[in-house]
């Protein structure tokens, strides 16, 4: 039979047959070279993204576009006459309509066979041609207009125009400066020709209303990029929190798991060992005490007793797991009744005083008198001051001291402290002793018998019983173990009814 593990055990979340190192880099090397692929520095699906929103609010304004076009058409057939006009209305109306279909056609393809760099010139090559139709507006010069009539509208409406094309079209890079490069140069040649400064002024004011709704537009889409960055970060940290939550429940999954095959092993193991322990201890102890007739041999004796010494010793370890894997499990039930911590406390000194007197260990009691009764487990409390008690007298030396209390707390709940004066636990070792199984390094020096649970049971058990659990050890000092328990668990003394009518 193989002892060799299966590959698909794993007492980790993480499957290590992954490379998550490697799906990082390879992670990061896709998107450089995204940027790399884009001319502009970004990630396809930004470039892809941001011509969506210029498509979208080129569909948006398609049906007020016509408004300012018809608008100026009137104006402007008051002053020039109706042929260059009607010839400007219609080939407006056609661009501006190739424009939009342009943008329908867009929208109507699938994100993956979009090429962002084809549509982006696709849609700039558009803005040219529209921009042309309002360069042929500003070349429309009025012969027979007396004063700068014709001239302010043709400022107002180039201006309005600028603005509008940079405030929709700001998500396509460019737009502004393409849009209106014929445009310029109309006006730079108007300029040139102007009869007088003020028309000049116009022309050149349009000129700096190009570069300045230009730096818009480009404010504006480094805005919306941004935008977009902090989209794709939010919807990363989403996937990374999914993803975290799948290896959660799988983790409590296997935990789970894990738990209830703990629990199977240990009730089987229970069952398997109490049966042939008993059986040991049973006869080892009618040898031991020579029920049945006298052994004879002093040595033997002396085996039997360390036979029933070690199976006893076997019994409590068995004990303590199985109290202690009870608790982690949440199946430890509290009998909570109402029971008196002093009187448990005398009991359990009671049963290790044989022990300490071995050991010539003076134990010092500190109790408060007419304490009230506690709201707990018998049994519990019994097993904690037990505990406690013979840590203190398996790690004080001979002719050394043990302190234990009982009172009240500051809070008005009640405690239970043992303090010895033994070797005491270094500061950076107190987690470890505290951990199931955890030794110190002075108790496996000095070869103490034990599992390295009773204090992880004290705290389970003062937990149960929404108390706290403190240990306090200096080195060559000795150490402090103290159990409180809650206000809340304190029975308080009322009045008798009687009395209190009687006042």
């Amino acid at each position: 039979m193989s002892a060799v593990l299966p590959s698909t055990y794993d007492k980790n979340v993480v499957d290590r047959r992954r490379k998550p190192r490697d799906a990082d880099l390879s992670k990061t090397l896709r998107a450089a070279r995204e940027r790399l692929v884009s001319r502009n520095g970004l990630p396809p699906r930004f470039d892809r993204e941001l011509l969506t929103q210029h498509a979208a609010a080129l569909k948006g304004v398609a049906l007020f576009m016509p408004v300012p076009i018809i608008a100026t058409a009137l104006a402007a057939a008051s002053f020039v006459g109706p042929l260059p006009v009607v010839f400007w209305s219609l080939l407006t109306f056609f661009v501006y309509a190739v424009l939009v279909a342009v943008a329908h056609r867009f929208q109507t393809l699938p994100t993956e066979k979009v090429d962002p760099k084809r549509w982006r010139r696709l849609f700039l090559l558009a803005h040219l041609f529209a921009g042309s139709t309002w360069a042929y507006y500003a070349s429309i010069e009025c012969a027979d207009c007396a004063g700068p009539s014709f001239q302010l509208l043709q400022f107002a409406v180039l201006l309005l125009m600028i603005a509008l094309t940079a405030m929709i079209s700001s998500t396509l890079k460019g737009v502004t400066l393409v849009a209106f490069l014929p445009l310029g140069v109309v006006l730079l040649r108007n300029a040139a020709l102007a009869p007088d400064t003020v028309a000049a002024a116009m022309h050149g004011m349009l000129l700096g209303a190009i570069a300045l709704f230009a730096l818009i537009a480009e404010r504006l889409r480094r805005i919306a990029v941004e935008r977009l960055h902090h989209q794709a970060e939010k919807d990363e940290l989403i996937a990374e929190l999914e993803t975290a939550r799948v290896m959660s429940d799988e983790a409590r999954h296997r935990a789970e798991e894990a738990n209830l095959a703990k629990s199977r092993f240990l009730a089987t193991m229970s069952h398997e060992l109490r049966t042939p322990l008993n059986a040991i201890l049973g006869f080892s102890e009618i040898i031991q005490h020579q029920i049945l007739g006298p052994v004879g041999n002093p040595t033997y004796i002396e085996y039997v007793n360390d036979i029933h010494t070690s199976g006893q010793h076997l019994l409590d370890v068995i004990n303590e797991i199985l109290d202690l894997s009870r608790v982690e499990a949440g199946r430890y039930s509290l009998h909570e009744e109402a029971v008196d911590l002093v009187t448990i406390a005398r009991d359990a000194l009671s049963l290790i005083r044989i022990k300490a007197e071995t050991k010539n260990i003076d134990v010092v009691q500190q109790f408060e008198m007419h304490l009230p009764l506690l709201w707990a487990d018998e049994r519990s409390i019994r097993q904690i001051i037990l505990n406690l008690l013979s840590n203190a007298v398996k790690f004080t030396p001979s002719g050394g001291q043990i302190l234990v209390r009982v009172g009240w707390t500051a809070g008005g709940g009640q405690y239970v402290s043992v303090k010895d004066n033994g070797p005491g636990i270094p500061e950076e070792e107190l987690p470890i002793v505290l951990s199931a199984f955890g030794q110190g390094s002075i108790a496996i020096r000095g070869a103490e018998q034990g599992t390295g649970l009773g204090l992880s049971i004290v705290q389970a058990l003062v937990q149960l019983h929404r108390g706290s659990f403190q240990l306090k050890s200096k080195l060559r000092e000795g150490t402090e173990a103290i159990a409180v328990f809650p206000h809340s668990r304190v029975l308080e003394v009322m009045p008798a009814v009687g009395e209190s009518y009687a006042r």
